[in-house]
């Protein structure tokens, strides 16, 4: 969920220079997605790491006078666990958003947990910055995992409008 400043004029030109300026990070680590199908064959994409883009984005930023800030907190009725991402400007003007990031159970293994933040952390920042820490994983799908997403969004599609009566 974004929230912002009632105005946000100053920190989204800032944004927009800093934007000018930023380049996506190097994609240097690679990942493996095994398909749950014996006749399908694994996908790999590749990504940059959370450290080399935070590199990137504190210098630009800081050239704006923006600075970034990561947080987490628990939500009591759910146990959920929320990644806030908030980007502050000089002004006292500033935008965030939440990502849920794992359920607070996972504190039980912490290596899942851990990875679930780091994970969190680098698409959350990326997303609120502009820049893309990945390879497009719809590049990768196969023309039948595309049809197959393409007929779920469009009963998806047919089920909300009868539901809202069109």
């Amino acid at each position: 969920m974004h929230q912002s400043n009632e105005r946000i004029g100053t920190i989204a030109a800032a944004l927009a220079r800093a934007q000018a300026e930023l380049m996506n990070p190097e994609k240097t680590l690679t990942a493996v997605i095994r398909s749950p199908f014996p006749r399908e064959d694994d996908r790999t994409f590749r990504y940059a790491s959370l450290a080399s883009g935070l590199d990137i984005v504190r210098k630009t930023l800081s050239r704006q006078e923006i600075a970034m800030i990561q947080t987490t907190r628990i939500e009591q009725p759910t146990g959920q666990i929320y990644l806030t991402t908030l980007l502050a400007h000089a002004s006292g003007e500033w935008i965030s958003s939440d990502l849920p990031v794992c359920a607070s159970k996972e504190v039980e293994a912490p290596h899942r947990m851990g990875a679930a933040l780091t994970y969190a952390r680098r698409y959350a920042l990326f997303a609120l910055v502009g820049i893309a820490g990945e390879d497009d994983l719809e590049r990768l799908m196969s023309s039948r995992d595309l049809q197959r997403s393409a007929s779920l969004s469009s009963r998806q599609g047919r089920k909300e409008r009868r539901l809202q009566g069109f």
